[in-house]
């Protein structure tokens, strides 16, 4: 499970890069209160550090970041590419989620998913966007996922942005191969924040929810109730 995604993720607004004469380069570091993804803390609520490297060449892009877990760590490898259409800027990647450790006889933790985004501003630094990702073999052996979202940004100037995004994460089988049977379920997420650059740092506020009820066959995909209540997040990062 990744980095928030999306709009949810902090909007680089202050970066440094390396630049030469194939592309850009650039590095990233952050410490948050807890490591939210798609609405489910992965690091049984408490801080985690965070980072990563991106490496960007006309409209290609590619990428690895990592995060500290609950036990463990997550190593993410991204690319992609990143074309437009008219007024439609499109996301068209490959992620992959590395648990270096993880794996057992009873489960396959690392997975990869497919990811199709897509935005456009439809008003002066207002921009809307959606995106679907699609794993084959989700995290965990729980087959099929799929997470669909729309989400929103405004930028108040260069140093003041906020955002908000809505998703829907699905999966076939919320317990995989633990003892007990699960249908397929899904559950709703959404976060709300904003983002402030000030000398060279960005602080991120956000509020992150979900529907998930206690008992439902989704809760199997999730760490306990704890993980899925209601959270507010503060993150600081910096590029390097």
């Amino acid at each position: 499970m990744k980095k928030i995604i999306g709009l949810a993720v902090l909007a680089t607004a202050a970066g440094v890069g390396a630049a030469n004469a194939e592309g850009t380069v650039s590095a990233n570091i952050a410490l948050t209160s807890d490591y939210v993804f798609r609405g489910i803390s992965l690091s049984n609520n408490d801080p985690a550090i965070q980072g990563g490297a991106d490496y960007v060449a006309d409209m290609w892009y590619a990428g690895v970041w990592g995060s500290s877990l609950s036990d463990g760590m997550e190593i993410d490898l991204y690319a992609g590419f990143t074309p437009s259409t008219g007024p439609v800027d499109w996301d068209i990647g490959l992620i992959g989620y590395f648990y270096p450790g993880a794996d057992d006889d009873g489960n396959e933790f690392d997975y990869g998913e497919l990811k199709i985004g897509a935005s456009t501003t439809i008003a002066e630094k207002f921009t809307v966007g959606g995106a679907i990702y699609y794993a084959p073999e989700n995290y965990g052996d729980t087959g099929e996922a799929l997470y669909i979202e729309a989400n929103a940004a405004f930028e108040v100037n260069d140093q003041l942005g906020f955002n908000a995004a809505v998703g829907n994460q699905s999966v076939d089988d919320a317990d995989g191969p633990l003892p007990g049977v699960t249908d397929e379920d899904d559950y709703w997420t959404w976060n709300i924040g904003g983002t402030y650059a000030i000398h060279g740092f960005e602080v991120d506020l956000r509020y992150h929810d979900t529907d998930i009820d206690a008992g439902s066959d989704i809760e199997a995909y999730t760490y306990g109730e704890s993980s899925y209540d209601s959270a507010f997040v503060v993150t600081l990062s910096r590029e390097l």
